[in-house]
């Protein structure tokens, strides 16, 4: 099966809020893309406070945009260049369907 869209979703710190959206913005699709604040869970304590370690979470800004298939590699090469050594996250998962109704 060969898919043409992809949903591509991005957590960073709340403080790189600005930054990604000025990033995702450059590449807004005919669809554009959401935010959304969300709590990560992790079992690595790695650079939580001791708040976060204590509740078991960690505050996340979620970006979610739909992508063609042929500006993903450009948009990796865009967030890997800005936000390298930031912890960001990221994954692409291609999309069965999608519409408005």
């Amino acid at each position: 099966m060969i898919f043409d869209t992809y949903l591509v979703t991005i957590n960073v710190s709340p403080s790189l809020e600005e930054s990604m959206v000025d990033c995702l913005l450059t590449f807004e699709t005919a669809q554009g893309f959401s935010s959304f604040p969300v709590s990560a869970h992790d079992h690595r304590n790695q650079g939580l406070s001791v708040s976060e370690q204590v509740t078991g979470r960690q505050r996340k800004m979620r970006f979610q945009m739909y992508i063609d298939k042929d500006h993903v590699p450009a948009l990796l090469d865009k967030i890997k260049a800005e936000f390298t050594g930031t912890g960001l996250h990221y994954w692409i998962v291609p999309v069965l369907e999608h519409g408005e109704i």
